[in-house]
């Protein structure tokens, strides 16, 4: 329990941020203001990794700390939401964290702008020993210790730092001239690529949308009738072209996005047009697997908008679709009308990405490493290049997948974009 009401509390915080820790080894002085405002017997400071905690300072158990504990990941889960909570000595993670031996634990987050990076324990032998008082009083000790122990752990950095430096390890200004050297080349290095990757990607479009063409002639029987086998191949032909043109248009794309030469130009049109055209475009690949793309605007409306960059994030995201569902299957692209936004829903029945994924998909060259997704060739870019053209709207793009349940990619941008 603690020593104050929660109306006193405010009278002891402030001496929080007087903590010393330097060549604190063990939290002996976090340990000893805490003591001022809660009983317990013991109390510990653990840190985070993904799926083990390591003790960090212990008010006890002075030779374990450092210690690694491996948790289950439901107790990672609740580690890393930043609830605090009143537990037990059955309580799974105290036992993960071989703390039996007292009866009432209670456990506070330590977080910086939102993102917590460890927790405190303090645990007393008597039952009960804590309410939910407790609780919002050790939540208000942890907001500012948080950043009492980040700054200490800065300061080390900063201190190790300036030893190197004084040792000669880093010369100041050799260091200062080589990263600044290496950023040039750096920097150079990249807009040399960009160029390439832009030149070379031009220059292979010429010839590419020529094969298309006269695929595409040849396809109407224009110039004769065709065998079986042969519309088969001028098939593959246009399949093939459709996909590694739309490969060369991403590869220019990102070039021109980091390059910052990527404009809007907005205009009103009809939502379902840019749906209808983008599905005619990807018939061919979907009739190879014979999907079915379905349409679902119920509602007739326009928004204001790049049609072309519209027409180029569904057209990522339903390549994608067809490209990892099943054969015989079905896509579903739908619109809907809001207040003040307009949502863009691309579903598949294919093999879903797990949750770990979902924050490392938009980057640009990732590709999830499956046996399935190893058989489809991908620049990894089509989902980078559609956040950013959703971004530069003013929007955002979402999803919501489960491995082996299929995939719902959300885009949401404003109706009437100020952007453009």
């Amino acid at each position: 329990m603690t020593r104050f009401k929660k109306d006193e509390l405010i009278k002891h915080l402030p001496s929080l941020f007087e903590i010393n820790l330097k060549d604190d080894r063990d939290g002996e002085n976090i340990f000893k203001k805490l003591s001022k405002i809660f009983d317990f017997d013991y109390a510990s400071i653990y840190y985070l990794n993904p799926d083990t905690v390591q003790l960090k300072y212990s008010s006890v158990n002075k030779k374990m700390i450092d210690t690694v504990y491996k948790l289950s990941e439901k107790d990672i889960d609740f580690l890393y939401s930043k609830n605090s909570a009143i537990l037990n000595e059955k309580s799974s993670l105290i036992k993960s964290l071989n703390s039996i031996g007292c009866k009432s634990f209670l456990t506070g987050k330590l977080a910086v702008k939102g993102t917590v990076f460890g927790f405190i324990v303090l645990a007393s032998c008597d039952r009960n020993a804590y309410c939910a008082e407790d609780l919002e009083i050790l939540e208000a000790c942890c907001s500012v210790l948080s950043y009492v122990i980040k700054d200490l752990e800065l300061s080390n950095v900063f201190g190790i730092q300036l030893k190197a430096l004084k040792d000669g390890l880093i010369e100041k200004n050799n260091a200062y001239k080589t990263i600044k050297e290496q950023n040039e080349k750096i920097l150079e290095a990249d807009r040399v690529k960009n160029d390439f990757l832009a030149n070379v990607s031009h220059e292979l479009r010429t010839p590419l949308n020529a094969i298309l063409g006269f695929s595409e002639i040849l396809s109407s029987e224009r110039c004769g009738k065709l065998n079986p086998k042969q519309s088969e191949y001028l098939s593959d032909i246009r399949v093939s072209g459709i996909h590694l043109l739309s490969m060369i248009n991403e590869i220019l794309d990102i070039s021109k996005i980091e390059a910052k030469a990527v404009k809007l130009v907005c205009s009103d049109f009809n939502i379902k047009l840019a749906l209808t055209e983008v599905a005619n475009i990807l018939h061919p690949l979907a009739a190879k697997k014979n999907v079915r793309i379905i349409i679902d605007c119920e509602d007739d409306f326009e928004v204001h908008a790049d049609y072309r960059k519209i027409q180029q994030i569904l057209y990522n995201l339903v390549n994608n679709a067809i490209k990892f569902s099943p054969d015989n299957d079905e896509v579903e692209i739908s619109a809907r009308k809001h207040s003040t936004d307009f949502v863009l829903n691309v579903h598949d029945n294919g093999i879903g990405i797990d949750k770990k994924y979902h924050g490392k998909i938009f980057a640009k060259f990732v590709q999830l490493d499956s046996a399935y997704t190893k058989k489809e060739s991908s620049t990894g870019l089509g989902l980078t290049i559609s956040k950013e053209l959703t971004e530069l709207h003013g929007g955002r793009i979402s999803i919501k997948s489960e491995v082996n349940n299929g995939s719902t990619f959300i885009v949401r941008i404003p109706v009437k974009t100020d952007v453009c």
